[in-house]
């Protein structure tokens, strides 16, 4: 059921078809003034809503872009209700990456470390930069989008220049750079389970902000949990559920809970159910 809705959301996120029949590149009707929940970027031809990372760069650099501040408040809805569920339920990215996790080649964990390295490229490529370093006018960059987003690279990099041949002319070293980095996370994401997801998503940053707070959450059985790792080998971000539950990390794609051979894990609301191993500590 995940993989339909991952697809459903792929497809409604990207459907503007028409516009490839008729030669316009973006689609700039009236729901590009609506954020998606998930990374999916303005850019591409297809795209038919607005990405909410971009939109909070343009709040940061002082842009008057309205849909912004609808961004934040969707980002802040679905956050509290599921935490970090949207990334493994809706984002395209993310389904993409689970797909290129499936191409035979030798596999490859990812260092915890890196796991904090999400939360710079949040608070400095998509809030300070855009905030602080500004032209005579006062104005920002959306310097994620610019400077780093393989998303971007993929969906709008690559087939806006092949649509359009007078594009290519303009195309310099920031797009070799771009296009570096879209292959260096090919790469890792080919060897490593959602290593951008992981490392490098500044919504999925913001999203984990929420996993431990939400309204709907992991809940783990300390009792009849016999910590035989099913759930860290079913995991797409290397968790272990009985270490922590709701970890910043968790995508709640409910895997570790349809594999439990124990049925040790729920996905559950706070106020109907209450784990025994958090009564116990509560106690």
């Amino acid at each position: 059921m995940r993989r339909s809705f991952q697809i459903a959301s792929t497809l409604i996120t990207n459907s503007y078809f028409y516009g490839l029949f008729v030669g316009q590149l973006i689609y700039r009707g009236p729901l590009k003034y609506f954020c998606v929940p998930s990374f999916n970027c303005y850019s591409c031809p297809l795209a038919v809503f607005s990405c909410p990372i971009g939109a909070m760069q343009a709040v940061a650099a002082g842009m008057a872009y309205q849909v912004a501040f609808y961004a934040i408040g969707i980002l802040g809805a679905v956050g509290a209700v599921a935490g970090r569920m949207a990334c493994g339920w809706i984002c395209p990215f993310g389904l993409l990456q689970e797909y290129l996790y499936k191409i035979p080649s030798p596999k490859f964990g990812v260092p915890r470390f890196l796991n904090y390295a999400k939360y710079g490229f949040l608070l400095i490529m998509v809030i300070l930069l855009p905030a602080f370093l500004v032209n005579e006018f006062g104005v920002g960059e959306p310097y994620f989008c610019k400077l780093i987003c393989p998303a971007g690279t993929l969906e709008g990099g690559i087939p806006i220049p092949l649509l359009e041949p007078a594009i290519r002319d303009q195309l310099g070293g920031i797009y070799m750079l771009k296009m570096s980095i879209l292959v260096f996370f090919v790469g890792w994401m080919i060897v490593s389970h959602r290593a951008f997801c992981r490392t490098t998503c500044p919504l999925g940053a913001i999203y984990s902000l929420f996993n431990r707070f939400s309204l709907y959450s992991m809940s783990w059985n300390a009792v009849t949990c016999t910590k035989c790792d099913e759930c860290y080998k079913q995991c797409p971000m290397g968790l272990k559920v009985y270490e922590e539950p709701n970890s910043l990390n968790c995508i709640r794609c409910l895997k570790c809970r349809d594999n439990c051979p124990t049925g040790s894990i729920a996905y559950s609301h706070r106020k109907l159910h209450r784990p025994p191993a958090v009564v116990e500590k509560l106690s």
